[in-house]
């Protein structure tokens, strides 16, 4: 004989949100787990590697990089080991403090340009690009055919024309002066050239320390040199040349690696001594981006107008921030947590619920129905899938649970806010993997495998 539904009475639950493994005993007994904080430099999009939890930034190949580091710690440890002692007694003892000065700024100016960030612009958000996407779109005048969107902008400085051109990659419009690496795989602001030597790319915010780093080195090659030379001089004084070699070997190893060194790293600081006091950058200088337009008044928009006032700007001008804040925390999207059902445009509290064991779980909180997501998983007598049910639900006493509930399908493990006792009769609908269900769409669950089930307590 039928009986009449019971009325169920008023109850919610509250869906909760976990993303990390809680840990619970058979008695059912719960513990608050602290939710793990994720920072930026590990989902950083490009081909970099950071240290020291996000404070240093470099690109993935090192290897020459490290050769620097070996190569300018030798040839220094070998003069201060062999020619500094000699030279201090005989000479001066500062020679060998002003060549302990000069090393230590070399070394600073080096780890100053490989450790940070040279200037990397973040992408664009999904969003970003959606709408970037829809200003740049062009409809079609003519009928069956297909014009591409504009890739490239023009803006005006200073009287002349930049053109701001597209990244596919980072689905940005990037800023005059700007330009893609593709080893790191950023757009970098007032990008000057990926230098392996140093293991970064060199940009608006590290330009000023490479600088200063090859022109100290150039320096510290020909001192070095120098000192060698005379250390050389003053023992063949003392004996013939080749003894001198004979009793300080050292100092040949050093006068070889400086003589072959020398030319190459002061043509370099020649030449960024000259982007320097003309306002340019390597990548500008080989595009020839202003070559064709000396003739013109402005013809560098960026130029300060003068020599001076280009090196202040390059030596003395403000550092910026870096946009990736690195160490910052990633802001959980909101999409996430709360957002509106795209198909029926009502707000829904949808929340992904992440367990070691069981897989994603999606919780939704509706009127009066709760819906879980299960898994099939095929029973030992492989007689058809068994369906798990996982709810995350928050207690009356504020604590979290997260049992597996039985699979027998008499029973429910929903526990229930501001209630009493349980309803006498609940609908609930189980939705397989991979499927939605709404409880006022009912075309939202084509697609799935859905089943629903009344039951009395």
């Amino acid at each position: 004989m039928d009986t009449a539904p019971l009325p169920v009475k008023e109850s919610s639950y509250v869906a909760v949100a976990t993303d990390r493994v809680s840990e619970y005993s058979d008695t059912g007994s719960t513990k608050k787990m602290p939710k793990k904080m994720i920072r930026k430099w590990e989902v950083f999009p490009g081909r970099n590697k950071f240290c020291c939890n996000g404070r240093i930034m470099m690109a993935r190949q090192t290897g020459i990089f490290y050769f620097t580091c070996i190569l300018i710690v030798v040839t220094s440890g070998l003069f201060f080991g062999f020619d500094c002692p000699y030279l201090a007694k005989n000479v001066t003892p500062a020679i060998p403090a002003f060549g302990i000065a000069l090393f230590i700024f070399v070394m600073s100016t080096l780890f100053r340009t490989s450790f940070s960030d040279p200037g990397v612009i973040p992408r664009a958000s999904p969003d970003e690009a959606a709408d970037i996407e829809k200003q740049i779109e062009v409809p079609n005048s003519t009928p069956g055919t297909y014009r591409p969107p504009p890739r490239t902008k023009e803006v005006v400085i200073k009287g002349q024309v930049v053109k701001l051109k597209y990244c596919f990659t980072c689905k940005i419009f990037r800023p005059p002066r700007a330009s893609h690496c593709s080893l790191c795989d950023n757009c970098v602001e007032r990008f000057d050239h990926h230098c392996p030597w140093v293991g970064n790319c060199v940009g608006r915010r590290n330009y000023r320390y490479f600088y200063l780093f090859i022109l100290s080195l150039s320096i510290l090659c020909i001192y070095i040199f120098a000192c060698v030379l005379t250390h050389l001089i003053l023992r063949s004084q003392e004996d013939n040349f080749l003894h001198a070699m004979r009793d300080s070997p050292a100092s040949i190893i050093e006068a070889i690696i400086c003589f072959f060194s020398v030319w190459s790293i002061i043509g370099l600081a020649g030449f960024h001594t000259y982007l320097a006091t003309s306002e340019q950058t390597t990548n500008e200088d080989i595009k020839g981006s202003y070559s064709a337009k000396r003739g013109q008044e402005n013809f560098n928009p960026f130029s300060q107008g003068s020599i001076f006032r280009n090196c202040l700007g390059v030596l003395c001008g403000p550092t910026p921030p870096s946009l990736i804040d690195s160490r910052g925390f990633v802001i959980p999207d909101s999409s996430q947590t709360q957002g509106v059902n795209a198909s029926t445009g009502k707000e829904s509290n949808a929340v992904n619920v992440k367990h070691e064991y069981y897989g994603s779980t999606n919780n939704t909180k509706t009127n009066n129905v709760g819906t879980n997501t299960a898994n099939h998983v095929t029973g030992s007598n492989g007689s058809g899938p068994v369906m798990k049910q996982m709810i995350s639900y928050q207690t009356p006493d504020g604590s979290i649970n997260s049992r597996l509930p039985p699979t027998n399908g008499n029973s429910s493990a929903v526990a229930y806010k501001d209630s009493q006792s349980p309803p006498q009769n609940v609908t609930y609908t189980e939705v397989s993997e991979g499927g939605r269900w709404n409880s006022n769409d009912p075309y939202s669950s084509l697609g799935s495998q859905t089943q629903q089930q009344s039951f009395h307590t």
